[in-house]
């Protein structure tokens, strides 16, 4: 079982919707697929059509009860999130333990899965240090803009603390980027600059702009689903193929 968190401190940089199309990607190979949405926001859950969340993450990580995992098709579930997590960093300062919630609420789910795939918020408070600390390792969507990686450098050095003091494991196993326009002669400077600062980490996918995977989280499916023709169905399947590969 292999558990991926994918976080940036930005938003916009097409990180849940990377989280869902690469989850639905390793169901289509089989790959028995969880996705956690541990962000307030609940972009991930309403992406996959799951509305009026009744139980969450939250009151798993609040009552320390059992997940609430529910089914999207035979290879994929997901975790749902809800706009109680607002309160959740608040909440769990008092808390003992409080890094190690999710990894010890995920023991109850050990080796029935393939992939884990956490889908943190775009800040680095204890839910996304929770995450890390559950995760085997990280994958770091960048958006194809010239600040993609301005303050990274405070990302990677959460990443290296969370694994000096809680996750000795911890990796960085790759970085990808997304919101590509390959008309745009800026994109390859801004690759190669991603790519002096990430080295071999960046893998050889990019995900290109296509409107068709808005139109797909507003009707609750994902990118295979709703237009498996579409640029961005072959770059989620590609980026997938990379990741079964190297992760």
């Amino acid at each position: 079982m292999k558990i991926i968190a994918i976080i940036n401190h930005k938003g916009g940089t097409g990180k849940t919707t990377s989280t869902l199309n690469i989850g639905a990607g390793l169901a289509r190979a089989k790959k028995k697929t969880l996705l956690i949405d541990i962000d307030p926001q609940s972009n991930l859950t309403e992406g996959l059509g799951l509305r009026d969340v009744k139980v969450s993450i939250y009151d798993s990580i609040k009552d320390d009860t059992a997940l609430p995992i529910e089914s999207i098709s035979e290879y994929l579930d997901i975790i749902p999130s809800s706009l109680d997590l607002l309160g959740a960093e608040i909440e769990l300062v008092s808390r003992l333990g409080r890094e190690t919630i999710l990894k010890r609420l995920l023991k109850s789910v050990e080796g029935k899965y393939d992939y884990i795939l956490i889908d943190c918020a775009p800040a680095l408070g204890m839910l996304t240090v929770n995450a890390l600390v559950a995760a085997d390792t990280v994958m770091i969507p960048l958006e194809a803009e010239y600040f993609a990686y301005r303050g990274i450098d405070r990302l990677v050095s959460i990443i290296s603390d969370v694994r000096k003091h809680y996750n000795e494991n911890l990796t960085i196993g790759g970085v990808f980027i997304t919101k590509i326009n390959p008309r745009r002669i800026i994109t390859e400077q801004i690759t190669e600059s991603i790519k002096k600062y990430f080295n071999d980490k960046l893998f050889d996918t990019s995900i290109r702009i296509n409107v068709a995977l808005v139109e797909a989280q507003l009707k609750g499916v994902d990118i295979f689903e709703y237009a498996p023709l579409s640029n961005a169905a072959v770059d989620y399947a590609n980026l997938t193929d990379e990741i079964i590969t190297k992760i």
